[in-house]
């Protein structure tokens, strides 16, 4: 039995700006882990741990994400080994092909019966690519996990639901999207950094996974007509009144 975690190396969408007419200059951005994938990295080290086995990490990026320093970034976190594949054009590929690659990474882990990934990566924040991986792995998929435990046959998954937790049962493997409280990253110390340069890491072009060709483009783009400020002054007592039920005829409230 294997653990696999999913990560990304992406640029960070806080050191991104926005022109006037509605373009994205990633210029000044760093790559980094995305952020809530050390927490699925520690979720699926503590695992491993568990069951006395190795905890592997597939990614799918451009020829950065194999660079020495995002494989030491994402492997100084516990990972044992790793697989990364990459293509040149994967920043402009939809989530499906994304979650496409990520499953057919999954399928060359030996044995693989359980995929951790984080909540959502930080350059698209769309929560969907792995629970679309499941969809091509076959394999059901929970959201809002907050802990794992093995189980004869499967997996205890502990979901997180209004007003508490539920334990799941489920036989077989299972795709799992943490939270980001599910568990408290590490952070790598020198002597982890200075090892996971030595630790596997599989690169492979992305076209040897096959992926079915569905490319998605942006043809136009428009901004909807700016609304014309309504400019009402309430005075008087019933002025407090009459302003939350202005703000709740406007859906503000």
């Amino acid at each position: 039995m294997t653990v696999v975690v999913a990560y990304k190396w992406a640029y960070n969408p806080q050191e991104a700006s926005v022109s006037s007419d509605g373009q994205v200059d990633w210029s000044r951005a760093k790559a980094a882990v995305s952020a809530d994938d050390p927490v699925a990295i520690q979720v699926g080290r503590q695992l491993a741990d568990n069951l006395a086995t190795d905890l592997v990490s597939v990614s799918v990026g451009t020829a950065a994400a194999a660079t020495p320093m995002a494989r030491k970034a994402a492997m100084s976190r516990g990972i044992d080994r790793g697989i990364i594949a990459t293509a040149p054009d994967t920043e402009s590929w939809d989530i499906t092909t994304t979650a496409q690659g990520i499953a057919a990474l999954v399928h060359r882990v030996p044995d693989a019966q359980i995929l951790i990934a984080g909540d959502a990566a930080i350059d698209d924040n769309a929560k969907m690519a792995p629970a679309i991986a499941a969809g091509y792995l076959g394999w059901p998929c929970f959201q809002n996990v907050v802990g794992i435990t093995p189980r004869e046959g499967g997996w205890n998954v502990i979901q997180a639901v209004d007003g508490g937790s539920r334990t799941i049962a489920v036989t077989g493997p299972v795709v799992c999207m943490v939270t980001p409280d599910a568990a408290l990253p590490h952070i790598p110390g020198m002597k982890d950094i200075l090892s996971a340069g030595k630790k596997p890491a599989d690169v492979i072009d992305a076209s040897e996974l096959a992926l079915a060709s569905h490319r998605i483009s942006v043809v136009s783009a428009e901004k909807p007509p700016a609304r014309e400020r309504l400019k009402v002054v309430f005075e008087g007592p019933d002025a407090p009144r009459q302003l939350i039920a202005a703000l709740r005829q406007e859906s503000a409230l």
